[in-house]
């Protein structure tokens, strides 16, 4: 009884030597595994986190087209469309017109109360108030330059005011911005039409 409690006891302290000795060998080859993957240098598969220094860099290595901009390539074209010139013949001239007065005056841009003085203006036409019509277009003139609707209603009501120098010029005017326009028919008759009363106060002067 006694022989078959020590051959127990030797068969399971061989087991367990046995295990002990495969697990401190499979420890030992995964540790030789982890050294061997950080000695391998700039091949291994850890990231470098710190960031390169600007004052390492040589200028040879950074090639020819150091020094210029990558935007050449992708530059846009600024030209105008081919029938710009007829579409908008004075266009240049506003340009150059632009910001060349003495006085340096800057009008406030504001296209929403030129409407509304526009719309007032049209009401006091109608009811053939000619000089507060004449008021509200030239406001909305002030807020709005060159727009077309308040030039236009400034010449009908400046002509009918009998005063043709200055519904003349601002037919013009109309011209000049929409040589095209839907009034562009009248404002040209209505120029032919009043050259007669400008001529014949000139030649009475």
């Amino acid at each position: 009884m006694r022989s078959l409690v020590f051959i127990l006891l030797a068969a399971s302290a061989a087991l367990w030597a046995q295990s002990a000795s495969q697990s401190s060998s499979a420890s030992s080859t995964s540790q030789q595994k982890q050294a061997a993957s950080t000695t391998k240098g700039p091949t291994s598969t850890n990231p470098k986190l710190t960031p390169p220094r600007s004052d390492r860099v040589e200028a040879k290595d950074l090639g020819e087209d150091s020094g210029e901009s990558s935007s050449k390539n992708t530059q846009i074209d600024l030209s105008p469309p081919p029938d710009d010139a007829k579409a908008h013949p004075s266009s240049s001239d506003i340009l150059m017109d632009e910001g060349s007065g003495d006085t340096g005056e800057v009008h406030p841009w504001d296209p929403h109360k030129a409407a509304k003085d526009v719309e007032v203006g049209d009401f006091y036409f109608k009811k053939k108030n000619y000089r507060a019509a004449e008021n509200r277009y030239r406001e909305a003139l002030y807020y709005k330059d060159n727009d077309a609707v308040a030039t236009y209603r400034l010449a009908v009501c400046l002509e009918k005011m009998d005063q043709p120098d200055d519904a003349r010029a601002e037919y013009e005017s109309y011209l000049r911005i929409l040589p095209h326009g839907p009034e562009a028919d009248e404002a040209t008759k209505a120029i032919e039409r009043l050259k007669g009363p400008a001529s014949a106060k000139s030649a009475a002067k």
